[in-house]
């Protein structure tokens, strides 16, 4: 029973079908946001989505069956559980705001589809060298600031008043947003000040964002090397597995011919006697 199990959880058109479902029941909580559908079809939502929760608790249930105790190794199967387990919680009374959590089961497309996973595991191994870029970024941030705020704070006391302004307006220019009017602005009184703004913009978004762009290719590079081996491992144990059948084949083969020639022989043999 077990193996029959396996081989349907496993199987391309199963996976097929929880993707498709998936995405069915993004679809519908997203028609749940509007008033007006809720109003004509409110009912019929709320039921399609149940019998999704609960198909996806069968599946889940079904490959914990089938995979038996190395369901619990594997990290993706605690992250379905705990999107299932939020799924299934009341979501009347004090856990009414639990609703919004509902949308999570999105997600659950990060476990399911090969590629999406290998993505967010390069991510997380991309997390280290992130965080040291972002500690630069930090830095590089403050002492703007501070600078910011020393030179600035009497011109353009709406951006640069405090430290604490100062810094958000910073961050504000790093993202693109609106940096070249509060540039403008600043260089009505001060002429010079497009030297500090043109080198901030480029230390802090062209080169930040090409550190962090160039360590998460590096960690998505590095965790393909790693899939090779296991996958020209996997490759070498099919081959040798289809040698070995090819050799029972061969040997059967061999058996087969030995038991014609064998009854050919006594086919004769009675002949001859009978004559």
């Amino acid at each position: 029973m077990r193996p029959r199990i396996h081989a349907l959880v496993d199987a391309p058109l199963f996976q097929r079908a929880i993707i498709t479902l998936i995405l069915v029941n993004a679809g519908i909580l997203g028609l749940e946001t509007s008033p007006a559908v809720v109003e004509a079809h409110g009912p019929l939502l709320h039921a399609l989505d149940r019998v999704l929760v609960w198909v996806f608790v069968t599946e889940i249930a079904l490959r914990w069956y089938a995979h038996g105790r190395r369901f619990l190794s594997d990290p993706w199967n605690w992250f379905d559980l705990v999107i299932i387990g939020i799924a299934l919680l009341p979501a009347t009374g004090p856990f009414s705001v639990l609703r919004v959590l509902r949308v999570l089961r999105v997600l659950r497309l990060l476990s399911v589809i090969p590629s999406l996973r290998m993505v967010v595991t390069g991510l997380f191994r991309a997390l280290p060298g992130m965080a040291s870029i972002s500690l630069l970024l930090v830095l590089l941030l403050y002492v703007s600031g501070v600078m910011a705020t020393k030179l600035f704070q009497e011109e353009a006391p709406r951006h640069f008043g405090d430290l604490w302004t100062s810094l958000f307006t910073l961050f504000q220019i790093m993202t693109g947003d609106s940096w070249s009017s509060i540039a403008r602005e600043v260089m009505e009184e001060e002429p010079l000040a497009w030297v500090f703004f043109i080198a901030y913009i480029l230390v802090s978004t062209f080169i930040a964002l090409n550190l962090f762009i160039a360590v998460a290719v590096e960690a998505l590079e590095q965790g393909r090397g790693r899939d090779r081996p296991a996958e020209r491992e996997h490759s070498r144990e099919q081959s040798r597995e289809q040698e070995a059948l090819l050799a029972e084949l061969r040997g059967l083969r061999a058996e087969v011919a030995d038991l014609r020639e064998a009854l050919g022989t006594g086919g004769l043999g009675t002949g001859e006697r009978v004559r």
